[in-house]
């Protein structure tokens, strides 16, 4: 009889592990919401280069993470992000950047030999994340820098977004905070493209002294000792 349970018993496991398997929900992959930039329409416009950008180094991952109450970070258990989230970035910043500048020559550092950029967006984000319970966060710094490489505008930005509490919600809150910064900065770059570079002054040249010319000696009465008579 034991001999005739076993079978059973080994047919009943695998219904319950077919049962189970069923049942698994596959992860969620997630990707930043750009928003709906349109397309810029000026071929010639304002030439930006927008990097380095850096990102801080626990956002390196394709774990969603979740800020806590306390401020700890959780991995997500039901989400992950679908590629790079520092490439995501980027490329949501380029396109919104393109779109409100209305320019096609805004590139990605490095940028190639021959690209003189008007302007440069040096970006750092030393905080980007949520919680269900926390609301989406984004800690910044940019500067702008002239064709020159002198530092034109800096600002640390500070940003918050609420939203529903769900994974899906948060990563649009997320997206929705980028898209902010890239307003604020594509808005304190116009008016440094608008002013025009400060030539060097020049050193006035001191002119070469001309040589004195040669003067002529002037003529001076001859007095004679000799008298003389008129009749």
């Amino acid at each position: 009889m034991n001999f005739l349970r076993l079978p059973l018993i080994l047919l009943m496991t695998g219904v319950l592990g077919l049962a189970g398997c069923s049942t698994h929900q596959p992860t969620a992959l997630y990707q930043l919401d750009s928003g709906e930039p349109g397309q810029p329409k000026q071929s010639s416009g304002l030439a930006v280069l927008l990097g380095p950008v850096s990102v801080a180094d626990y956002l390196q991952r394709e774990t969603l993470l979740q800020r806590q109450p306390d401020g700890t970070l959780t991995a997500s258990p039901d989400g992950r992000w679908a590629g790079n989230l520092s490439s995501d970035i980027d490329q949501l910043l380029l396109r919104q950047l393109a779109w409100k500048l209305d320019s096609q020559r805004v590139v990605m550092a490095p940028a190639v030999a021959n690209f003189t950029p008007d302007v440069q967006v040096v970006l750092s984000i030393t905080r980007l994340d949520s919680g269900a319970k926390q609301p989406a966060v984004l800690d910044a710094q940019w500067r702008l820098l002239d064709r020159k490489g002198h530092v034109r505008d800096s600002r640390l930005v500070h940003l918050e977004q609420v939203h529903a509490g769900s994974s899906a919600d948060q990563v649009k809150a997320q997206g929705m905070l980028l898209q902010r910064l890239a307003d604020q900065v594509s808005t304190a770059i116009k008016p440094i493209s608008w002013q025009p570079l400060e030539e060097p002054k020049k050193a006035p040249v001191a002119k070469a002294k001309e040589p004195d010319k040669p003067r002529m000696p002037m003529a001076s009465p001859i007095r004679t000792d000799l008298e003389v008579f008129r009749f």
